[in-house]
Order: structure tokens, then sequence, then C-alpha cells
């Protein structure tokens, strides 16, 4: 059996790859943590303002920086979440397997996107209409 078939047969990570996969999610997480700090800055910013001292055009656009801060600040969250729920997955094993296929999710994927759940053909598949 060549390398590339025994490649293929696997069906989990090693201690080692896997503490390689932590590391990147923690580093990840840290910047992540970080960027919310610096939203919940801007949030209070912007939010430091009465409406008395203001005119209403500069009002409109604080209004709208806030919203997109808030966006901002909930994708961040979300992402957060994502990276905390990886590494539960580390620790419980189950990471890097495709919650769609149950096919180990590629290496370079994983690298790029630490907190995948699917192969790309496992989100294709989660994306398909189901007709019934």
């Amino acid at each position: 059996m060549d390398s590339s078939a025994i490649q293929a047969e696997k069906t989990f990570y090693t201690r080692t790859e896997l503490e390689e996969f932590k590391q990147i999610i923690l580093d990840k997480l840290a910047e992540s943590k970080g960027e919310q700090k610096r939203l919940q800055e801007n949030m209070r910013e912007l939010g430091g303002n009465s409406v008395d001292s203001l005119n209403f055009t500069e009002f409109g656009n604080e209004s709208r920086d806030k919203e997109q801060v808030e966006i901002m600040m909930a994708r961040q969250t979300k992402f957060v979440y994502s990276l905390e729920k990886a590494l539960i997955r580390i620790e419980n094993g189950t990471y890097g397997v495709c919650r769609a296929t149950g096919k180990l999710i590629p290496r370079e994927r994983l690298r790029l996107v630490p907190h995948a759940t699917t192969t790309v053909e496992g989100k294709l598949q989660d994306r398909k209409p189901t007709i019934g």
C-alpha cells in the first residue's frame, strides 16, 4: 500500500497534529479577543455623545457607525465562539472530522479555517436543497 492510500484511509489526526491545530486556534483566539476588545472600546466611544450635543447629520452618521460596529462585534463574537468550540473538539477527539461526510477535513483547510466542521464536499452537501 502506497503512502497516498494510507493517507486516504486516515480517519483522525494524531496528537501531534492536533497540537499544531490547537496552537493555530489559540493564536487566532487571542487575536480575535483583542479585536473584540477594540470593537467594544469603539462602541463605548460612539455611545458617549448625547443627542442634544449633535446635529442631525452627525447623529445619523454616528448611528450608522454604531450599527456597523455592532455587526462587526456580532461576527467577532460568533468567530470566537466557533474557535472555542474547535478547542473542545480537539479535547474530545472529534476535531478534523467532517460532520456531514465523516471524512477527515484536509490539513490545508484546517490551517486556513481552523474552526471548520466540514470538508468542502460536506459543506456543499449541507447547502443542497432537499425535495420532499
